[in-house]
């Protein structure tokens, strides 16, 4: 610990260990507590990006304008690295990277400091997250992947990111959807509100379907909603006839809603249905049990 002290400051150690990480705040702390002289370069060719970097999509327009801006005017603001067995790991700064490489650079001022995988994993989605790039899904990839990795709860994950936890709940609900679906959300054929409704029907063929559908018609997602509300309301009809008991009907209702996911009410046993072990996990959060 007091090795990473010196290396990171006593300062940023405070940021990392607060409960809301502002990466502003902690950008803004390493350049203007680093020398001049401690500004190096550093062969492109030597960096890796961050292993994880939740944004898998860039935009190419404006890397694009970005490399044309470094080609005239260098790189603004050094990024931030860590040594790694094999040269450097990106810690901050992906798109000056990248923009630089385009531009037919060969170097790139750097600062080096030293920094935990946690700490590694943190930084890559708060750079992201508070400079809104990430799409839906690679937002709720990068917070699957914090729960996982940093061993949180929802509640405080959504503290560190300084987001609702409805936010939080709403975003990894995404990742139920079928592959297929998850792709038009990050190419930007669908909205997260046509996400949102299309993971309320329990049938993925025809979430499927509708999918299609409004991405070839450019549905709205108001006309969305009134679609699905129609096929929700012929499959609740269709499973009232099937049912013989529907004495426990009302309360797969509650639970389904609050716990956003299937609910069966069969032979006195209460049946709730996830998906894998962060949806359990989910699960168990809202229903306050704990290990």
């Amino acid at each position: 610990m007091e090795n990473r002290k010196r290396a990171l400051g006593r300062g940023l150690e405070q940021l990392f260990n607060s409960e809301n990480l502002d990466f502003e705040n902690f950008e803004k702390q390493i350049y203007e507590t680093t020398p001049k002289e401690e500004i190096i370069e550093i062969n492109l060719d030597e960096i890796r990006p961050n292993p994880h970097q939740p944004r898998k999509v860039f935009d190419e327009d404006s890397l694009n304008d970005l490399a044309n801006s470094i080609k005239k005017n260098g790189v603004f603001q050094p990024i931030i690295v860590k040594r790694s067995i094999k040269g450097y790991d990106l810690v901050a700064g992906e798109r000056r990277f990248r923009a630089s490489k385009l531009a037919g650079l060969t170097t790139i001022p750097a600062i080096v400091r030293d920094f935990s995988e946690e700490q590694m994993i943190e930084i890559a989605l708060l750079e992201n997250l508070q400079r809104e790039n990430l799409n839906a899904i690679e937002e709720a990839l990068a917070y699957k992947s914090m729960i996982e990795k940093l061993h949180i709860t929802q509640e405080e994950l959504s503290n560190k990111v300084s987001k609702s936890r409805s936010h939080i709940t709403n975003i990894l609900g995404l990742l139920r959807l079928p592959k297929e679906i998850q792709d038009m959300i990050v190419n930007n054929q669908l909205t997260m509100g046509h996400a949102r409704v299309l993971s309320k029907l329990e049938d993925e063929e025809k979430m499927l379907e509708y999918a299609r559908q409004i991405v070839e018609n450019k549905i709205p997602v108001r006309e969305t909603e009134e679609i699905t509300i129609d096929e929700e309301r012929k499959n609740k009809i269709k499973k009232h006839n099937k049912e013989e008991n529907s004495e426990y009907k009302y309360v797969e209702d509650l639970l389904r809603d609050k716990l956003d996911t299937k609910i069966k009410v069969k032979d006195k046993k209460l049946i709730i249905s996830f998906n894998n072990v962060a949806d359990l996990n989910r699960i168990l959060e809202i229903l306050n049990v704990k290990e």
